[in-house]
């Protein structure tokens, strides 16, 4: 696992570049918050969907409600990288649209849209 900082300003995001699956559970996804916390002061985290267990996409497991929820309380932004078109669970894409209206968490379809929307919350 690789992490690059895109830097505007005062505002960090850490770019995960991985070909593994990075977060599997929801220990890995808070060492991921700490680690580029503590090496990079960066509270803005953008990662791939392929860097995710599919397990995060089945809403039933808890595991993106779990992990979500975590950031929110730790008060890290996280931005999702990549076509959700291909699932067809109605839950799902009312929990990402719902999460693209919010200012913590964002499904997106590009690093550039996700890049532009995480660099301009704070």
């Amino acid at each position: 696992m690789n992490i690059i900082i895109d830097q505007q300003g005062r505002s960090k995001v850490a770019i995960v570049e991985s070909n593994d699956i990075v977060i599997n559970n929801v220990q890995d996804a808070l060492d991921l918050m700490a680690s580029v916390n503590y090496t990079d002061d960066a509270h803005k985290i953008l990662i791939d969907k392929s860097n995710l267990t599919e397990d995060f996409f089945e809403l039933k497991t808890k595991l993106a409600g779990d992990i979500l929820q975590k950031y929110v309380n730790y008060q890290v932004k996280l931005a999702i990288v990549g076509d959700f078109e291909g699932y067809n669970s109605k839950s799902l894409r009312d929990f990402i649209y719902e999460c693209n209206h919010g200012k913590h968490v964002f499904f997106l379809k590009n690093k550039e849209e996700a890049l532009k929307a995480l660099h301009n919350i704070d």
